[in-house]
């Protein structure tokens, strides 16, 4: 609602003036003595000092951004209370750097654990389309209510955000690095190992092609932990122009995994629904230009319009955690395209490739079609391969926002950190021959259905 309040600037000066404003009745006058459960607003007598002798207008508006479709940032994480947003005028001069600030009282029902409020104002400068800051503010919550106190007057609201305190977030990225530094260890450790196995022993065409998927796979998430440490480590010290490359960089290896689990994937499909006819030249080669020339294409398009420079993980407080070379601000867009979306996509397939090959494992034990296969214990963890391989544990990223963030960020660093140790073990299980006739679970369940498809 939008109601003008007239006020005497000679009446102002002796006191304070309080307003209260509710979603569905618009602002009203308050005595000081006077409580009440809506919302509440302090103009401090400082205002109207400056505006000297006359008679002033003190405009409050209250608004319902759902239903006018206003105020939408394009990154925004946290929820608006109530969809309500405040704006206070005074006369016709823009008011700031008050030392009396002004304080505005948002009331609430109890907050859900895991949020923290924060007092913001709208600045239609920041970014393209504008976005909301809580710089000049200070915000003091509470169980019923959350008081915000700022040193200039706009547009007000109190943004409920996913909690991610400066410890956690510290937490974290001490968590990544340490991950990091031990998945590429790892996957210098599978990367020789599918290089030994693939030129010690003889295994069939189908075998070695997917020894070579998994050291590329592997290599790329090699790449990935590389580059991120070194952004970690390099950004903020950089010029712009090489922030831009390392930038670009960390973009290229993390689209080279997406790719590459994408390309797993589809390995898959051929082996358990295609199963027979399928013969490519130099198909092991050909996967490899896709899988390291494809995100060239997407990153030389994205550096063609400046989307890469400095970017800052910041705490819900606005307080930077590590700057970083990355896709700016200004094209999150672009990430969203390229990450979200393309790593969504592959996803859905890879899950669904998966539920085939799942399905088909299983009959064939409860069945006992195989004789003399895998044990129980060497399908699970095939299994559960398998569902690493595909890229399962990046889905998680899909679930950081919310009131979950915190836990599911952790559970997200840790399986990715630990993705190069597991995949490792995975390997030497699964390929390393322990007869002269080699019993993995992958080779009897391919074997079974050329065997099974071919009879047909």
């Amino acid at each position: 609602g939008l109601k003008t309040l007239l006020q005497n600037v000679s009446r102002a000066v002796t006191r304070d003036v309080l307003i209260a404003f509710s979603p569905t009745e618009g602002p009203s006058m308050l005595n000081t003595t006077e409580k009440v459960k809506e919302g509440k607003i302090r103009l401090p007598r400082e205002i109207f000092r400056s505006l000297s002798s006359q008679t002033v207008y003190v405009m409050v508006t209250v608004l319902n951004i759902q239903q006018l479709g206003m105020f939408k940032e394009v990154s925004q994480t946290g929820e608006v209370l109530d969809n309500t947003v405040v704006g206070i005028t005074v006369g016709n001069t823009s008011i700031s750097g008050l030392q009396d600030p002004v304080q505005l009282t948002f009331t609430h029902r109890q907050l859900p654990h895991g949020v923290t409020p924060q007092c913001v104002f709208w600045d239609p400068s920041k970014g393209q389309t504008g976005g909301w800051r809580s710089s000049g503010c200070v915000t003091q919550p509470g169980d019923k209510e959350t008081v915000c106190s700022c040193n200039h007057l706009t547009f007000f609201t109190l943004l409920l955000n996913p909690a991610l305190d400066g410890s956690t977030a510290q937490a974290l990225m001490a968590v990544a690095t340490a991950g990091c530094g031990v998945a590429m260890a790892f996957s210098i450790f599978t990367i020789a190992f599918c290089i030994f196995i693939r030129c010690r022993f003889r295994f069939e065409e189908t075998l070695r092609i997917n020894l070579g998927l998994h050291a590329n796979l592997v290599g790329s998430l090699f790449l990935l932990n590389l580059a991120f440490l070194l952004n970690s480590g390099l950004s903020g010290r950089t010029q712009p122009g090489a922030c831009k490359v390392l930038g670009g960089l960390t973009h290229y290896c993390l689209l080279c995994c997406f790719t590459w689990t994408a390309l797993e994937g589809c390995q898959l499909y051929l082996l358990f629904v295609k199963v027979l006819g399928i013969y490519i030249h130099h198909y092991l080669a050909k996967l490899c230009l896709f899988g390291w020339g494809f995100p060239v294409l997407v990153v030389g398009v994205a550096g063609a319009i400046g989307s890469y420079g400095e970017y800052s993980i910041q705490t819900k407080d606005h307080q930077v955690i590590a700057p970083l070379c990355w896709i700016t601000s200004k094209h999150l867009l672009l990430h969203y395209i390229t990450n979200c979306g393309y790593f969504g996509l592959i996803f859905l397939f890879n899950m669904a490739v998966f539920g085939v090959v799942t399905q088909k494992s299983c009959s064939l034990q409860g069945t006992g079609a195989v004789q003399g296969g895998p044990k129980s214990w060497k399908v699970a963890l095939v299994a559960a391969g398998l569902f690493c391989l595909l890229g399962a544990t990046w889905a998680l990223a899909f679930l950081t926002y919310g009131t979950s963030s915190a836990p599911v960020l952790y559970l997200f660093t840790i399986l990715n950190s630990l993705q190069g140790i597991f995949m490792f073990i995975w390997l030497v299980v699964l390929y390393y021959p322990k007869t002269k006739e080699i019993s993995g679970s992958l080779s009897h369940i391919i074997r079974h259905e050329k065997t099974n498809t071919a009879s047909q």
